[in-house]
């Protein structure tokens, strides 16, 4: 088996972005991310909510089916268990042991708009041997730019959500 362990982080509230972002309306973001996946990261073409719960730490949790788009996902349909740890993260289980972790994270200066978002990526793939093989290489390489895409892409859909209102 081939594991691929990587992460992208990425200040959410650059100088040059308006409106700036707060942890609240990130948070929000992500609730909604949850939920309509597609709306927020393009290698997802559909997302699909099974059930919604709590569970015994009182967290939410939301079981969904994700589609990606060929070559950005695994194929098929992808069921995900998706836990929010309220305001910090977001833990993306799919069901062959890979996880995506969303983190909230404060920066250096402890301002509020002092925040950043990490997209850590623990993905398995039984099915390869050779973890140096071209395979695994060209996979490696193709996480690395989905990462860095999904990232940006979230923060992005937030901050829209936000000027048109849909997020307070």
């Amino acid at each position: 088996m081939v594991s691929f362990h990587l992460a992208y982080t990425a200040p959410i509230n650059p100088s040059d972005a308006s409106p700036t972002l707060t942890v609240p309306q990130v948070w929000a973001g992500m609730e909604r991310k949850a939920k309509n996946a597609h709306e927020f990261v393009p290698a997802i073409t559909e997302c699909v909510v099974e059930k919604e719960e709590t569970d015994e730490k009182g967290n939410a949790v939301v079981t969904r089916i994700v589609k990606f788009k060929e070559g950005m996902g695994p194929p098929g349909d992808v069921r995900e268990v998706c836990v929010h740890s309220k305001p910090a993260k977001v833990d993306y289980h799919q069901e062959n042991g890979s996880l995506i972790t969303n983190i909230i994270s404060a920066g250096p200066s402890g301002k509020p708009e002092d925040v950043y978002m990490t997209f850590a990526f623990d993905w398995l793939h039984p099915e390869l041997e050779d973890e140096d093989g071209e395979e695994a290489r060209k996979l490696k390489e193709r996480y690395q730019r989905v990462a860095k895409m999904a990232v940006h892409t979230t923060i992005d859909t937030i901050r829209r959500l936000v000027q048109e209102g849909q997020i307070q």
